[in-house]
C-alpha cells in the first residue's frame, strides 16, 4: 500500500474516533453538573423561600426552590446556565425579589437533587411539566420566563408554546451547533449532536415581548448572536446591550440591573400609529 494511502487511512481512523469520542462525551463539555446530597438543606440569607420535589416521571425527580415575597406581582421561572446547581445560583434570584416578584428555580436532570437520565427531550418535557403546574396556580400573564445561556435555548422553548407574559433572555445562544461548530469547525455537529437546542428555531413562534440582554465583550456567545435572533422575530423583539460585558460577568455591571429594572417596570408595547409618528415618512423628491 502506499504511503500516502496509508497516511489518508490513518488520518480518517483519527477522525472518525474523535467523532466518536465527541458523540459519547458531550454531555461532559456541555453541562457541568454539581451533585447535591438528597438531605443538602439550602441556605439563603434574607430571601424567604420553599423547596420543591416534582415526580415527573418515573425515575425522574426535578428539584426547585420557590423564592417568595408579599404580595408579589409575578413570578419569574429562571432557567440557569450549564454550570453547578441551583445551590449557587439562587443567589441571583434576589435580583428579582427586590422587585417585587417570586422566583421559580429549577435543576434540569442530573443536576444538584434533580434526578434521571439527560436528554434534549427529557429536559424539554421537565420544564413544561413545571410550567403546567406553575400556570394552574397563576395566571400566565404573571408568569416571566428568563433563560440565562443554555437555559436561553429552553426559555424560547417554554414561550414558543405557551402564553407568558415575556421572555427575558442573558446571553442566548442562536443553536447549541452553531456554538460547537466555532470550537469543532470540522466536525459533523448535525450527525453527532445529541444536544442541538435550537432557539432560532423556537424564537419566531414566540408571541410575547422578548428582552434580550448580552454583553458587547462576549467571548463565547457573540453580542452578534443576539442580532441574528432579534431579526427572526423583530415585531416582539427588543435588544439590552451591556457594554463590555462578558459571559459570565453581567450580574457586575450596573447597566445589567438597570435594564432589568427596566424590563420588569414595562408594561405591553402599544402598536405605534404611523399618522402620528416618522414611521412612514418618506423625504421629498425636489
Amino acid at each position: 500500500m502506499p504511503l500516502w494511502s496509508t497516511i489518508a487511512l490513518i488520518v480518517l481512523a483519527v477522525y472518525i474516533a474523535a467523532n466518536v469520542v465527541v458523540y459519547f462525551l458531550q454531555e461532559r463539555f456541555l453541562f457541568k453538573a454539581e451533585k447535591l446530597p438528597s438531605d443538602f438543606e439550602f441556605d439563603y440569607e434574607n430571601q424567604v423561600f420553599d423547596e420543591y420535589n416534582i415526580e415527573v416521571d418515573e425515575g425522574v425527580n426535578i428539584n426547585g426552590i420557590h423564592f417568595k415575597v408579599r404580595r408579589p406581582k409575578g413570578v419569574v421561572m429562571y432557567l440557569k446556565g450549564n454550570s453547578r446547581s441551583i445551590k449557587g445560583w439562587g443567589k441571583f434570584a434576589v435580583d428579582f425579589t427586590r422587585h417585587g416578584y417570586d422566583v421559580l428555580m429549577i435543576d434540569y436532570r442530573g443536576f444538584g437533587k434533580s434526578t434521571g437520565i439527560r436528554t434534549e427531550q427529557g429536559i424539554k418535557k421537565d420544564l413544561q411539566n413545571v410550567y403546567d403546574r406553575l400556570k394552574a396556580q397563576v395566571d400566565e400573564k404573571y408568569i416571566l420566563l428568563y433563560g440565562r445561556s443554555l437555559g436561553s435555548g429552553f426559555a424560547t422553548k417554554l414561550a414558543s408554546t405557551n402564553n407568558p407574559r415575556m421572555l427575558i433572555l442573558d446571553a442566548p445562544y442562536y443553536s447549541v451547533k452553531h456554538i460547537t461548530k466555532r470550537f469543532l469547525p470540522i466536525m459533523p455537529m448535525t450527525l453527532i449532536l445529541r444536544f442541538p437546542i435550537r432557539t432560532y428555531k423556537w424564537i419566531k413562534y414566540v408571541k410575547c415581548p422578548i428582552k434580550i440582554i448580552h454583553g458587547t465583550n462576549d467571548k463565547l456567545i457573540p453580542f452578534k448572536t443576539s442580532v441574528k435572533l432579534s431579526k427572526i422575530n423583530s415585531k416582539w423583539t427588543r435588544i439590552y446591550p451591556v457594554i463590555n460585558g462578558g459571559h459570565n460577568n453581567l450580574h457586575t455591571f450596573p447597566q445589567y440591573h438597570r435594564f432589568l429594572e427596566e424590563i420588569l417596570k414595562s408594561k405591553q408595547p402599544k402598536e405605534i400609529d404611523p399618522a402620528t409618528s416618522s414611521l412612514n415618512f418618506r423625504r421629498s423628491r425636489r
